[in-house]
């Protein structure tokens, strides 16, 4: 069927209107970056004789930029995560088998439109609240909402709305966003009814296919004790892993891997215990002179010393570092590193001195 031709538009007279006046229609079309930047891009097209295309292209290209920029950051904002952290800053080094061409499928529009899920699991450290955080951020980037929540909060709330027969109400703050990202699974412990309220958010974005993160330090046999009920344990994950993914963290924690706390201690567990069942947390410094008493005519100096250091360990005082004749002894690392370090006191072939302070 042939179109029938358009009609010439109308001819108008040009309006002269003041920069004064351009304000309100600025205003009332929600053009706000246009209204501050468009009189300096008129001057510019003037000096560089733009034809009027132009000069409409890079207004209507900076007014986009802008919303685009504002909107990243007001979805951003809205999503209450902890911290931020993109996917860039992630260090897949420290991982033994996960990569990030893994999580490919996780950070585009692929994600949130086919509805997959992802749970995390790992010890503490392993970064697994980062990559949530970023996948979530990646989601936003993409032209979609996230909301970022622990396990915890989630459940509390949940919980106290359904005490006040408010429970389908407050559903809609986790059902709504288009991607949810519940973190820390298993690290508080929970009300009787925390499968029952957390079934009702998996379901419902189950069922309109809505994706979800969870991040947890629980073995999956273990969420039916952590949730107070093995059958809804089972059905949420059922639902969460149909589309989804479990992807286990490994490696040292990013928190701590500066320590060295594979290193901490070279004593062997018998030796630390000084009281009760279960032996101290670190051993304790004065333990090898016990089993090995100083000898020799300056004995009483090298326990004197000594004795000065395990008071310096208990106040947190100046740290010692030390020679035997026997070879090098060293303090665990925590000792060294809890102490501050400002004198050093050498022992070596059963003479001592004391150095400058550092």
């Amino acid at each position: 069927m042939p179109q029938k031709p358009s009609q010439p538009m109308p001819v108008r007279a040009i309006p002269k209107l003041s920069e004064g006046q351009l304000e309100p229609l600025f205003r009332r079309l929600n053009l706000a970056h246009t209204r501050r930047i468009y009189q300096e891009v008129a001057d510019r097209a003037e000096k560089e004789n733009w034809t009027y295309r132009d000069f409409l292209a890079l207004l209507l290209a900076e007014e986009v930029a802008h919303r685009k920029q504002t909107r990243l950051q007001r979805c951003t904002r809205q999503a209450h995560f902890p911290f931020f952290k993109t996917i860039d800053e992630f260090d897949f080094t420290l991982q033994s088998t996960l990569r990030q061409s893994l999580l490919g499928s996780y950070l585009g529009p692929d994600f949130v439109t086919e509805g997959r899920s992802l749970i995390l699991y790992g010890k503490t450290g392993r970064g697994k609240t980062h990559l949530a955080v970023a996948i979530g951020y990646r989601a936003i980037q993409n032209g979609f909402d996230t909301l970022c929540t622990t396990a915890a909060e989630l459940i509390e709330d949940l919980s106290n709305a359904s005490a006040k027969g408010l429970l389908q109400q407050s559903l809609s703050t986790y059902t709504r966003p288009h991607v949810l990202v519940i973190d820390e699974i298993g690290y508080l412990s929970y009300g009787h009814d925390a499968a029952n309220v957390l079934f009702h958010v998996v379901n419902h974005r189950h069922l309109r296919k809505r994706p979800m993160i969870f991040t947890t330090n629980k073995p999956l046999s273990e969420w039916g004790k952590v949730l107070h009920d093995e059958d809804l344990a089972a059905a949420i994950l059922d639902r969460v892993l149909e589309r989804g993914r479990f992807v286990p963290l490994d490696g040292p924690s990013g928190r701590t891997r500066h320590l060295n706390l594979g290193e901490v201690s070279p004593f062997k567990a018998e030796r630390l215990r000084i009281s009760g069942i279960n032996g101290s947390e670190f051993p304790e410094p004065t333990e090898p002179y016990e089993a090995n008493p100083p000898q020799g005519p300056n004995a009483q100096a090298e326990f004197t010393y000594f004795a000065c250091i395990h008071a310096c360990y208990q106040t947190q005082g100046p740290i010692a570092a030390f020679r035997f004749p026997e070879g090098p002894y060293s303090l665990t690392r925590h000792f060294i590193q809890k102490a501050t370090v400002k004198t050093r006191i050498l022992v070596r072939q059963n003479s001592y001195y004391q150095s400058e302070t550092s």
